[in-house]
């Protein structure tokens, strides 16, 4: 879905509006600065739903403020109830898993994947959009340096895309569609850092852990892998903090 970017306003001389999922990781902050480079007039949409790296909020807060979003909204529900996912429930994260594990192209969905996700992310900002008037919205997704979740892979972002023009007032009266933005889908994680750093990203703003300590980010679960192997390969330092830091993790 990375052609996309280039497409012009579906809603005419208006300035172009773009809701941008923003967690507070990499990955978000980059797609965020990327909707910024395009024109876009962005709005962030982060989400408290009860993960236990609740700490990224924060770092979206940072994020946000600092690349000059117009609104920046955080949506609370409870996914904990539901549980499910290492990250929503008293399920340890899995630590310690080496390069080859992380990313493996396996069919084995790891206990960190949250069910649904990425739909209850994208159904809320589908409903800003609707709203704001925007016809835009970008997602930090990536089929490439990601953890084999089943709801960041390309097919199931078209798939989502055609539901929400079936689904939003101004599609079906044919004012505008709406377009899900994945500029970071067939990105490793070291082109993602260099492309924000590129456009004026700060990281050391920004948190990836699954399970952060107050001593900074765990260093060992498979977020913190990917995202240290990422600086690694091009060989900077991360700028964030670690409470521990896996050796050889090229």
């Amino acid at each position: 879905m990375r052609g996309e970017r280039d497409c012009k306003h579906r809603g005419g001389s208006l300035p172009r509006k773009a809701i941008v999922l923003l967690s507070g990781g990499v990955d978000s902050a980059t797609a965020l600065a990327i909707a910024k480079s395009d024109g876009y007039d962005c709005y962030a949409i982060s989400y408290d739903y009860g993960q236990r790296h609740i700490t990224e909020l924060q770092s979206a807060g940072r994020v946000a403020e600092f690349l000059g979003v117009l609104r920046h909204l955080t949506i609370k529900f409870d996914m904990r109830s539901i549980g499910g996912s290492a990250l929503t429930s008293d399920m340890e994260v899995p630590k310690d898993s080496g390069p080859s594990d992380v990313n493996n192209g396996s069919c084995v969905i790891p206990v960190t994947y949250v069910p649904a996700r990425n739909t209850i992310f994208l159904s809320f900002a589908l409903a800003w959009a609707e709203v704001l008037g925007a016809y835009d919205i970008f997602i930090g997704a990536n089929a490439v340096d990601y953890s084999g979740y089943p709801d960041c892979r390309p097919e199931y972002l078209k798939s989502f895309q055609a539901m929400a023009n079936l689904a939003t007032k101004a599609a079906v009266e044919g004012r505008g569609n709406v377009v899900i933005h994945a500029p970071l889908l067939s990105m490793t994680k070291a082109e993602i850092i260099k492309t924000g750093l590129e456009l004026g990203v700060d990281y050391s703003l920004t948190s990836s852990c699954y399970d952060p300590t107050p001593a900074g980010a765990c260093g060992r679960c498979d977020s913190c892998v990917i995202r240290q192997r990422g600086f690694e390969r091009l060989g900077i330092s991360d700028p964030i903090k670690y409470a521990s830091v896996i050796d050889n993790i090229t």
